[in-house]
C-alpha cells in the first residue's frame, strides 16, 4: 500500500479525516513518520503518518 503522506510537502493544504472540526491545515514539515501541520482551528499538531492518512485539499 502506498503512503500518500510521504509526498506531502510544506505548504500543502490538508484535512485530518477523523477531525473535521480542526479545519484545513497547512503542512509545515514532513520528516520520517512525523508530519507537522498547522490547523486553522486547532493550531500546530504533529501527526504520525503511520496511523493517519491526511486528505489533500484542492485549492
Amino acid at each position: 500500500m502506498s503512503n500518500i503522506n510521504a509526498f506531502l510537502e510544506p505548504g500543502t493544504l490538508v484535512r485530518h479525516p477523523d477531525q473535521p472540526d480542526w479545519g484545513t491545515g497547512q503542512v509545515q514539515s514532513n520528516i520520517g513518520d512525523k508530519i507537522t501541520v498547522n490547523f486553522r482551528e486547532m493550531g500546530k499538531i504533529v501527526i504520525d503518518s503511520k496511523r493517519v492518512l491526511l486528505v489533500i485539499v484542492d485549492g
